[in-house]
């Protein structure tokens, strides 16, 4: 006998794929995004491409944008001089670009660019969704429409509530999607027993205070007569200062300073122990890397610790206290055991809570939300 159909889930499914098919977000990204949240951007875009859903990118000029793949249905470059207080100007004419695109949605990615948001959801009279990736002061200051932007997306708890308690008439608005990344099938760290360990840093280069009891932790390690090599890899103001320091140290032989390399993640997973030297506060998508591949993370306790659960995720050390940070790292490459356990929780963990399938349903339920919470004129 002839199997019977469920044509009960058929409409459904119809009705479904008809609602993906009349989304058209328009993505409106910054600097940061492009280059250290790569990997993130590039999930997204193909987790649209895989649902087919035609997506617009907004970025500004002078990027790298090979590596972010598949290629959107259209780009545009906004402003058209890489200069702040450009942001502003051209507006119009950027509005008049998307028009042809014909989005039914707006996603700014970064606070950075809630302005120009804004500005972009009044002209062309369309809802919009603002993600916040940190514990910045001048959140409160943001540009918000409070008629327009109907969700407000965080990456962790920790910046949920920090969001909730600077925007509190936003409060009911704000909504936690994790980022999501694809687990490695082992771990990474002290794989390979005939070779160097390797210890990789991934930390902005603002100043050189940062990195000093990291440097002298490093030091110390070395003086015992242990071998193992150190990238930094960030980019910022700080950097030429930080060659002198590594110089003056007498760790040139030891320390390798790069900037941020595309694609970084390949950098990440070479190292068998990933360290944060300081408190972040803005999700780290290098720690959330690093814990996927399958590296060991040492990391500073005291900002958007989501990603740190001491013992189980990752070894923590205090802000400051280069004898814990030397403590921690001498753990770490002393006990391979003990490091190879710690990765393989971490990538549990990932896996557990920060699928990238999740995030992509999560990201176009939210789409869809905004389309049917907010009244506004569709495009013919």
């Amino acid at each position: 006998m002839e199997p019977q159909r469920d044509i009960t889930s058929e409409p459904t499914c119809s009705a479904a794929a008809a609602v993906r098919k009349s989304l058209r977000p328009a993505l409106i990204v910054s600097t940061r995004n492009v280059t250290e949240h790569t990997t993130f951007l590039r999930q997204l875009l193909v987790g649209m491409a895989d649902e087919s859903i035609a997506v617009a990118l907004v970025c500004p000029p002078g990027l790298d944008l090979e590596s972010v793949a598949p290629a959107p249905a259209a780009m545009f470059t906004h402003p058209l001089i890489d200069f702040s207080p450009m942001e502003h100007v051209g507006v119009e004419r950027l509005a008049a670009q998307l028009e042809k695109f014909r989005p039914t949605v707006l996603h700014c990615l970064c606070e950075r660019r809630a302005g120009l948001a804004r500005r972009l959801a009044r002209r062309l009279d369309m809802p919009y969704v603002l993600m916040i990736n940190s514990l910045a002061k001048r959140i409160r200051r943001l540009s918000i429409s409070s008629r327009r932007c109907v969700r407000i997306i965080t990456p962790a708890e920790t910046i949920r509530a920090h969001v909730a308690k600077s925007l509190p008439r936003f409060a009911d608005r704000i909504a936690q999607i994790n980022l999501g990344s694809f687990v490695s099938g082992d771990a990474m760290c002290f794989s390979t027993p005939s070779r160097l360990p390797s210890i990789v840093v991934a930390h902005p280069l603002r100043r050189v205070s940062e990195f000093a009891n990291f440097l002298q932790a490093v030091k110390s390690l070395r003086t015992d007569s242990r071998e193992f090599m150190v990238v930094i890899m960030g980019n910022g103001p700080a950097e030429h200062n930080l060659r002198k320091l590594v110089v003056a140290m007498d760790l040139s032989d030891v320390v390798t300073i790069v900037p941020i390399l595309n694609p970084w993640r390949s950098v990440v997973a070479a190292g068998d122990i990933f360290v944060q030297p300081q408190p972040l506060r803005a999700f780290s998508v290098f720690l959330l890397e690093a814990m996927a591949v399958g590296t060991a993370v040492a990391a500073c306790w005291g900002g958007v610790d989501d990603l740190l659960i001491p013992n189980q995720t990752a070894l923590t050390f205090e802000a400051g206290n280069e004898p814990s940070i030397r403590q921690t790292l001498r753990q770490l490459l002393d006990d391979h055991d003990c490091a190879r356990r710690l990765a393989a929780t971490a990538q549990e963990h990932i896996r557990a809570r920060y699928s990238v399938s999740a995030m992509i349903s999560a990201t176009l339920r939210t789409y869809r939300d905004a389309q049917q919470q907010v009244r506004l004129q569709p495009y013919p």
